[in-house]
């Protein structure tokens, strides 16, 4: 692959992933003004992974595999593309890496790309899938980029890493809404007064800060 190597995409997901199990960004982050090439790659993989319906008449991008949110409407990319994550000026390097794995699996399948549109949203989505599937693959150069991205997808569908999480409640975040994600008390903090054993694994330890630090 040409631009950053392997190596540099790596530690900048990474570090993404380190940054957002911090505690997410300080303030949630527009969605995507344009829909560069960039953008429309990463949105189809990342449908590709978490799949939802379209979002109107003539998406592309979106395949439309499902009913209801997906990836994308879950803010992926305002994930990916927040100023505070490292990650976000080697967007369309990964982007361009899985695009020029699109038209590898296009050709020896004979496959026709149009020319209008990403090499990877031009496939169908059950080629997406397979093209995806592959990358997995143990013997892929790029398996842990590709890895490390998934996470990245689930982490903006399954609980909002893009914003705080009672704001993304308080929003109805089409991934935590889909999941029944439990509001929050009054005081917007979460407590759990039933044990999923019907009791509770041990005593508390008088020492345990407030917080619930060990002492």
């Amino acid at each position: 692959m040409t631009g950053p190597d392997r190596r540099s995409i790596l530690k900048a997901l990474v570090a993404t992933l380190a940054g957002l199990s911090v505690g997410g960004l300080d303030t949630p982050v527009a969605a995507a003004a344009s829909e560069s090439w960039t953008t429309q790659t990463l949105e189809a993989f990342a449908d590709t992974l978490i799949p939802g319906q379209r979002r109107f008449s003539g998406d592309v991008v979106v395949a439309g595999a499902v009913t209801g949110p997906g990836a994308v409407q879950a803010g992926v990319v305002s994930l990916l593309e927040s100023p505070q994550l490292p990650v976000a000026p080697l967007l369309p390097a990964i982007a361009a890496l899985l695009d020029a794995r699109a038209v590898a699996y296009a050709a020896l399948r004979l496959i026709w790309l149009s020319p209008t549109r990403p090499p990877f949203v031009g496939l169908s989505f059950s080629d997406r899938t397979a093209l995806v599937g592959g990358l997995f693959g143990p013997d892929d150069p790029d398996r842990p980029i590709w890895q490390v991205m998934s996470l990245l997808v689930g982490l903006a569908f399954d609980t909002a890493g893009q914003q705080d999480t009672v704001e993304a409640l308080g929003q109805g975040h089409p991934g935590l809404t889909w999941l029944r994600f439990p509001q929050p008390d009054p005081d917007g903090l979460w407590r759990f007064p039933e044990y999923s054993y019907g009791r509770p694994l041990a005593e508390l330890h008088p020492n345990t800060t407030a917080s619930g630090s060990p002492a």
